[in-house]
């Protein structure tokens, strides 16, 4: 392949049975204007048709691009995200590839690809491609770095209410482990603007805190956190930080190396719509020696990113696969994706809050694709509502209206997070509206 010969003539043969050379100098080469990409394995499309004429975005989306269920109202990408069909088919040929003759590919094209990738990435989320390793998913790259502090009983973990609840569980089980303590602080709403979170922060982070962690957009109340000013504090204050990105790649520009986080966690499968399995670990080169991977592999001793890229042999196809996103992106533009999903966005919010006579937990200014709006006030004010209250109303919308959305228990209100993409259109959040007020 090309590339990867170039780079064999310079460095020796990669770890365990790799003929590949060695992904630390790949990646190193790759930033250089000497690099030359490898040949892609199988068809990639490039979507030239959407560099002339922009898409039509709603059902027409949906239909050609997507496997959603036509007869759903799908308003719950940010669960888990919903496959490109274009990149979930690349994916799948590559898996049919690598099955012809898995030791080629395994052995000796597996990392230039992967590079490939990296480097291709890097431009997406701004920073270089050593600057982070590709791994399966979020939850593996926060357990990566939360399992590779130096932690004892000294050590105190900051994070505000709004993390993901799978991240507490994270840190509970590292802090029951090495004696650390957590230290939670709680954002009240609904908030009036950043201030309130900056604020908070401020007055209640002390110095030499072991690691802060934030969620870059909360996954239950989804607002963009002011995630580099909030860096910024913590600096000062000589408090290294850790970002939960799971809902960035996809609905923000991002540039990492701006926000200057000592760690941030990306997953792809979300709003950037990749085949699920894919993920980035980016750590600040001066940390990347002591972050090591959960499972222990040829990798090890390697470096960070043969350890955190091979942790034993799995399946590699989503990381190819998210070339094909890549390429749907740039072939729209990103800042077209992002400005239309939140221009819905804000018509939807406006539609539903109008009919239901209800608001938001945070300014409409403060998010991206996802929001929580207040039910009704009907539906909590005659009662201490509890999350089984808000299930009911879930699983009613589901069973009832065909209505995938989450509802949300939120101090002591019952909001509806609304996701919007580019599959989605007014109508399915005009289909919301009235199942709810019809309950």
């Amino acid at each position: 392949m090309s590339g990867e010969k170039k780079s064999r003539d310079v460095v020796a043969r990669s770890f365990g049975s790799f003929h590949s050379s060695n992904i630390e100098t790949q990646l190193k080469a790759a930033e250089t204007d000497e690099y030359v990409p490898p040949d892609f394995p199988v068809y990639l499309p490039n979507f030239a048709e959407y560099r002339k004429c922009e898409p039509e975005f709603g059902k027409p989306m949906k239909k050609k691009h997507f496997l959603l269920d036509d007869s759903l109202v799908f308003l719950n990408h940010g669960a888990f995200g919903a496959a490109l069909k274009d990149g979930l088919e690349v994916a799948q040929d590559v898996q049919r590839y690598v099955e012809a003759q898995p030791v080629r590919f395994i052995d000796r094209e597996l990392f230039p690809q992967i590079v490939h990738t990296q480097k291709r990435l890097a431009k997406y989320i701004g920073c270089k491609p050593s600057d982070f390793a590709m791994t399966e998913n979020a939850t593996l790259g926060t357990n990566s770095v939360l399992n590779s502090l130096e932690l004892d009983e000294e050590s105190v973990i900051y994070h505000l209410s709004t993390v993901y609840g799978a991240v507490k569980k994270s840190m509970d089980k590292v802090c029951q482990r090495t004696g650390a303590k957590m230290q939670m602080e709680t954002l009240r709403f609904p908030l009036e603007s950043k201030e309130d979170i900056l604020d908070l922060v401020k007055t209640t982070l002390k110095p030499n805190t072991a690691l802060a962690l934030f969620s870059h957009i909360p996954s239950n109340t989804p607002f963009i956190m002011p995630v580099k000013e909030l860096v910024q504090i913590c600096h000062e204050r000589n408090v290294p930080v850790l970002i939960d990105g799971a809902h960035a790649l996809g609905t923000v520009i991002l540039d990492l190396t701006d926000i200057d986080a000592d760690y941030y966690i990306l997953n792809t499968h979300k709003w950037f719509c990749s085949p699920k399995g894919c993920a980035a670990l980016y750590v600040k080169p001066e940390h990347q020696a002591k972050i090591g991977a959960l499972s222990v592999s040829h990798g090890y001793k390697s470096g960070f990113h043969s350890e955190h890229t091979f942790p034993g042999l799995r399946d590699y196809s989503p990381i190819l696969g998210l070339q094909c996103c890549i390429n749907f992106f740039n072939a729209i533009g990103p800042e077209v994706i992002i400005t239309r999903n939140h221009s819905l966005l804000v018509d939807a919010v406006q539609l539903l809050t109008t009919a239901w006579k209800s608001s938001t937990l945070a300014p409409l200014d403060m998010h991206s694709s996802m929001c929580c709006v207040a039910l009704p006030s009907r539906f909590y004010k005659s009662h201490e509502v509890k999350y089984e209250d808000a299930e009911l109303v879930q699983n009613r919308l589901f069973h009832e209206h065909k209505i995938e959305v989450p509802v949300k228990c939120v101090q002591g209100v019952l909001y509806v997070r609304i996701s919007v993409h580019i599959h989605n259109e007014l109508s399915d959040y005009q289909r919301l509206s009235d199942a709810v007020l019809a309950l």
